[in-house]
């Protein structure tokens, strides 16, 4: 069950914390950049503060964005990206479908078979994903092991097609993009549960973005901050 009173004894009022979690997730800010922008609004929040307020609230609306997303096609696109955490490459599965909605995500220190088939369960347990029709991969040699794996063993339908196609995977390298810009101004991430908190919130804030919720439209920016601040019980 999801907490009722998120914001319980925030020395902020629920409202400033949102919009700073907010527009972090969102735009190429660093945190020391929002201390000065809300101090520009006579606030004075120091930039821990607001990189605590994304631990704890990013993964939460996260959880809260769930229920609400839209169904995806049948097509899926998979790719890992690197993300830096403390000076170590650590791997970020990353899937969309043929009209480029986030089907899943997944951090992952190795890149293997085994970090396939976790991330491959993941994206087939979730809410708004169907089961694939064909699954679109690089030349990556982990993607067929696990996948013939997962076929083998019921998880996968007999009939779902693995392709290996660089220029058809196109689609889910471009949207690495976004959570590649959102990455550099951090500088790298300290710790691997900091990272996979911060990456949530990303994602989830590119799926508001590309108008994957339900009732909210992509380049609705209104109905897209009213969405986060109804999910959280704030007025927007």
């Amino acid at each position: 069950m999801a907490e009722q009173h998120p914001f319980k004894w925030r020395h902020f009022e629920a409202e400033i914390i949102l919009l700073c979690v907010r527009w972090y997730l969102r735009y190429s800010l660093s945190y020391r950049d929002l201390e000065e922008m809300m101090l520009e609004r006579g606030l004075h929040v120091d930039h821990t503060t607001i990189y605590r307020w994304v631990q704890r609230y990013a993964p939460e609306l996260e959880k809260r964005c769930r229920p609400h997303l839209k169904g995806t096609t049948d097509s899926w696109r998979v790719d890992e990206t690197y993300v830096k955490i403390k000076g170590v490459w650590m791997y970020l599965y990353r899937a969309v479908d043929s009209q480029g909605k986030t089907l899943e995500f997944h951090l992952s220190a190795t890149r293997d078979a085994e970090a396939v088939k976790q991330f491959f369960a993941k994206a087939l347990g979730a809410s708004h994903t169907v089961t694939p029709r064909v699954i679109t991969v690089d030349k990556n040699a982990a993607y067929p092991k696990a996948f013939h794996e997962l076929r083998a063993a019921g998880t996968l339908a007999i009939a779902c097609e693995l392709r290996q196609s660089k220029y058809l995977n196109n689609l889910v390298e471009q949207d690495h993009r976004f959570i590649k810009r959102r990455v550099k101004p951090g500088l790298g991430f300290f710790s691997f549960k900091t990272a996979w908190r911060t990456l949530q919130g990303y994602e989830v804030m590119h799926m508001i973005r590309k108008g994957q919720m339900k009732d909210v439209d992509k380049g609705d920016i209104l109905s897209q901050v009213a969405l986060v601040s109804s999910l959280f019980g704030v007025a927007a």
